[in-house]
């Protein structure tokens, strides 16, 4: 049960936490401030469910690469201390527990569903052929807010697409600090990503990313004439996305590493301005 649970990074809640703070703006926005319990129980259940099963598809997808890497070498199918088998089928099973809670909701959420399981599984696969995989994450990574909008509007309106570009401008930013810390690895065998893709334009890439999901998250509160209370979250956000230009300058990998964990408090406090300015 140990290997299975870091074999789910159940240890390492980061990445639930990139996948859940844009999927609760979605919540939020889709219910005008006032989500139903449930609503959200499904959500945040949902989101940790299929993120550890996303974690175990990665795995095996990168089974070759890992031992190779100096930050997944110990990962427990790259240790050979799970065997592939095993994984399927604890990808499975947490994959049919998250179908279990969205089977609650709608025809159309449940519809999506399918969609993201097939994001979910292949975007292991995109760091083969894409250049910048981190577009196709930030698809994977953000597509309960889809769900969500879906779930409790049963239809997807533009400020929905909206949100979701907003997410994926975000996913480039944060997960080009990450693959800064894995560029050497990823160069010597033969991984792509937006780190060795942008070069020495990387740290400007992270931070034009950054601006735009500013830049659309404003334009989403200005529309919908939101309270000042938005726009001071995401100023907070701002300030921290600035913050991580100090962090990511040097292209150390401590620093990148840390820029990365701390789009949590990124995402929180985006989180706390769609709350208040819901209001």
């Amino acid at each position: 049960m140990r290997l299975y649970w870091r074999l789910a990074r159940l240890h390492r809640p980061i990445g639930t936490l990139l996948l859940l703070w844009p999927t609760l703006w979605a919540v939020w926005f889709a219910a005008d401030g006032h989500p139903s319990a449930w609503t959200v129980f499904v959500f945040c259940a949902g989101t940790l469910l299929m993120r550890s099963a996303g974690c175990v598809m990665n795995d095996i997808a990168d089974a070759r690469f890992d031992p190779h890497v100096e930050r997944t070498r110990d990962r427990p199918l790259a240790t050979g201390e799970v065997s592939t088998r095993e994984a399927l089928v604890l990808a499975c099973a947490l994959s049919m527990l998250a179908f279990g809670l969205v089977l609650t909701l709608n025809a159309l959420a449940i519809a999506l569903a399918f969609v993201a399981l097939f994001l979910a599984a292949s975007y292991p696969l995109t760091k083969r052929v894409l250049p910048i995989p981190q577009a196709y994450l930030g698809i994977a990574f953000g597509f309960g807010i889809p769900m969500a909008y879906a779930a409790q509007l049963g239809t997807l309106p533009a400020e929905c697409g909206w949100m979701l570009l907003a997410n994926i401008a975000w996913a480039i930013g944060y997960d080009t600090e990450y693959a800064m810390v894995d560029r050497d690895d990823d160069l010597l065998i033969g991984i792509r990503s937006s780190a060795i893709t942008f070069g020495r334009f990387d740290v400007l890439a992270v931070m034009v990313s950054y601006a735009l999901t500013i830049g659309l998250l404003a334009a989403i509160g200005q529309a919908r004439g939101l309270a000042l209370g938005y726009h001071a979250g995401l100023a907070v956000a701002a300030l921290m996305m600035g913050w991580h230009y100090r962090l990511i300058r040097d292209r150390s990998r401590a620093g990148c590493f840390r820029a990365f964990n701390h789009n949590n408090w990124v995402g929180a406090a985006i989180f706390a301005g769609v709350v208040i300015g819901l209001q």
